[in-house]
């Protein structure tokens, strides 16, 4: 355990207006829990690259997980603002290894928007108070972001699929309980048409998990490959209808680019306010870092910069509380955001000098932390493409 010491965040200089005091409320809640339960143990969860179990029921217990899904699921019926500051509380702390974000805002979506009665009432309840740990796996080796390619099949045979194949990159994916897992039920020639979706418990026969990837970063996030040999699905456990999975994926994917997006801007800004307090209290040549005219303009570019990208990720929340945000809106901010954040943090890194390279200070863990912003979520130059097909 090591003592946590978050700056404060430099003034926006447009202020917010997204929240209200219900809002602030959760917002002061969630900031305790990172605060004192998460960013303390950075260490110990890089060292066994995973969260402890236990902490996913005291998230639970605080109303943190599943937030924004209906009352009668267990959760709170609260909007996707809720999911923001949640995200928000989480890059403040510099916290890469937390899982609840995908558990709630992506897995939980999944099941409330295209699940049965039954499919809800088993498993957002048991999400919501952290008794179960859900993943989604989409990724497989070798198709990356081209998920009309995946190759996992689930053939059907009597009252139940066989599944066979393999996920990789699956956050939340060691300690899960149960996966949204993309399959193949019908010839690969027909592309997206036979991609499915399909709720898999983590204990049924066949379903094995490989130990946790050694990743560059985000060394403590529990993230591992997920292997299927012959595993028996009932059919209620089909998600949706057959064939509708690919559908299903593309709807969803616009508001993880956009937690992506929520996740990028709030971590600069953290990066930033790191940065702010290092050069007024580093001494070179006799006086503050900051002094230095160089500094400044660097100090305000980054600055500028970021407030710019609130702007604009605050502009498509509003959206998004109004289910009007288009996907090539939020592909631009996930793809903008996150190129902007690794813009910051390496030009803060070099405002920290020789320091910014040691893994003691937050600047250099954020550093091997956020470049996989550009990546996951499908990767920046897909979303350019996407974009494009809009002109």
């Amino acid at each position: 355990m090591s003592d946590v010491h978050v700056p404060a965040a430099v003034s926006p200089m447009i202020p917010r207006t997204l929240f209200n005091e219900d809002h602030e409320a959760f917002r002061a809640t969630a900031r305790r829990f990172f605060e004192t339960e998460i960013a303390p143990y950075h260490e110990k969860w890089e060292e066994q690259q995973h969260l402890d179990r236990e902490l996913w029921n005291k998230a639970g217990e605080l109303g943190l997980l599943c937030a924004t899904m209906p009352e009668e699921y267990g959760g709170c019926g609260v909007d996707r603002l809720y999911s923001m500051i949640l995200m928000e509380e989480q890059a403040r702390v510099g916290d890469s290894a937390s899982g609840f974000a995908l558990h709630s805002d992506i897995v939980a979506n999944y099941i409330n928007n295209f699940g049965s009665h039954e499919q809800k009432s088993q498993w957002l309840p048991k999400m919501a108070t952290g008794e179960a740990v859900t993943a989604v796996a989409m990724t497989e080796p070798g198709t990356g972001s081209d998920l009309q390619r995946i190759k996992t099949t689930a053939t059907l045979e009597g009252d139940h699929y066989v599944v066979n194949g393999s996920k990789i990159f699956i956050t939340n994916g060691y300690l899960c309980d149960m996966a949204v897992v993309a399959v193949r039920t019908g010839p690969a020639d027909l592309g997206a048409q036979s991609v499915s979706l399909m709720i898999i418990e983590a204990d049924r026969e066949g379903f094995s998990k490989g130990k946790p990837l050694k990743k560059v970063g985000m060394r403590g996030q529990d993230t591992c490959e997920l292997f299927f040999d012959n595993v028996k699905v009932p059919k209620e456990n089909l998600l949706g209808a057959e064939g509708m999975g690919f559908i299903a994926l593309m709807k969803e994917l616009a508001w993880e680019r956009m937690m992506i997006a929520i996740i990028c801007s709030s971590a600069a800004e953290h990066a930033l306010a790191t940065t702010v307090e290092y050069v007024k209290q580093r001494q070179a040549f006799g006086k503050p870092v900051a002094a230095f005219q160089n500094t400044r303009f660097e100090l305000a570019e980054m600055r500028s910069e970021i407030q710019i990208a609130r702007v604009y990720v605050d502009r498509c929340m509003e959206l998004v509380v109004k289910n009007s945000l288009s996907p090539e809106a939020a592909c631009a901010a996930k793809y903008w955001v996150s190129d902007l954040l690794s813009k910051v943090v390496d030009r803060c890194v070099q405002l920290h000098g020789g320091y910014g390279y040691m893994l003691e200070y937050p600047i250099a863990r954020a550093y091997i932390d956020t470049r996989a912003n550009r990546i996951y979520g499908g990767t920046n130059e897909i979303m350019k493409e996407l974009i494009s097909r809009s002109i």
